[in-house]
């Protein structure tokens, strides 16, 4: 879901023997997708709270970090997205999810061109007309949510399999009337659109856009103290960010960690909320809401032949476990 600009996975991966694995733990993150953590990161305070050396490693995709961590290169993805997810733990591995590592509800969005003047008021008239937006993607059952949500039927419209920034440009001459997308494409569609439903109507809706925090059921059967502490440290990131007071600090880090400029992480990141453990244990969230958004994902992608089958029910996969013990401290 992001563009980001990854380091060569292969010849790190060659570098972390077996001997050297058991003495540190990887983590697999995107660049270009600025979050508080990368402060802890940069500050090397990870290391210091787990008392093992963290060996971080830029992936380009969600679904390259399931395969390293399949592969036990790989012990923590932190923000993962929902789909390689999905995808991975319906074709039987056995990855748990452990955080919401952002929620980006104004970040995914749908506009619909100005000239239409269609808003929630009136979003029955959007029947008939031409959308884009990438196939198969978070965009795109946030759209299906959306639709079921002001009771348009998504048959009666055409739908254009187009990347957000394709769809973008296509939006901005006029031959389609609605876009779907996430970040600065979502951004460009903006100047010449409106959104339907903003990132809080959403959510209270139940349509949701989130990253996670994953790991493999092994690692977190074996290690439960060292990944409780590292949700931990991200936690204290995430509380230190919110706060604002430290945001100039905190910034010129994060962005530099994240290879951005000052404004291009800034422009990212407020569009980001960081729930606090609590919240994320809540029936909103990791404690009920969740469970069900990944059954209406994996029926969606079963539907688009993403997948073959899917799983009578995804909340085994959800281990809260850590974020439990995180509260307790």
């Amino acid at each position: 879901m992001k563009a980001v600009g990854g380091i060569l996975l292969l010849p790190l991966l060659a570098a972390v023997t077996p001997a050297f694995a058991q003495e540190a733990v990887t983590v697999a993150y995107f660049q270009e997708w600025p979050m508080p953590f990368q402060y802890a990161k940069a500050k090397g305070l990870y290391d210091e709270k787990l008392g093992v050396p963290i060996n971080w490693v830029a992936f380009d995709s969600g679904t390259a970090m399931s395969a390293a961590m399949a592969a036990g290169d790989v012990q923590i993805a932190l923000s993962q997205g929902v789909p390689p997810f999905i995808v991975a733990i319906s074709a039987g591995q056995d990855l748990k999810v452990v955080d919401i590592a952002a929620s980006y509800s104004d970040n995914d969005n749908c506009v619909v061109a100005a000239r239409l003047e269609i808003d929630k008021e009136n979003a029955a008239e959007l029947q008939g007309k031409r959308v884009a937006l990438p196939v198969g993607s978070i965009a795109h059952y946030g759209f299906l949510q959306q639709m079921a949500h002001f009771g348009v039927d998504p048959e009666s419209m055409a739908i254009v399999d187009m990347a957000p920034a394709e769809a973008a440009v296509a939006f901005d001459q006029g031959s389609i009337d609605m876009a779907c997308g996430w970040g600065g494409a979502l951004n460009r569609m903006k100047k010449t659109g409106n959104v339907l439903i903003s990132g809080a109507e959403k959510e209270e809706a139940g349509i949701l856009a989130f990253d996670l925090t994953t790991t493999s059921a092994k690692f977190a059967t074996e290690h439960p103290k060292l990944l409780a502490d590292f949700l931990g440290v991200t936690a204290d990131m995430n509380a230190m960010w919110n706060a604002g007071d430290q945001r100039e600090e905190m910034l010129p880090v994060i962005a530099r960690d994240a290879g951005m400029d000052e404004a291009d992480a800034a422009a990212v990141i407020d569009n980001f909320k960081f729930l606090a453990p609590d919240e994320q244990l809540s029936e909103a969230w990791l404690g009920g809401r969740v469970a069900t958004y990944f059954d209406g994902v994996a029926a969606m992608f079963r539907e688009l032949g993403n997948i073959p089958s899917v799983l009578p029910s995804y909340a085994e996969f959800i281990d809260t476990t850590p974020l439990q013990d995180v509260v307790s401290r």
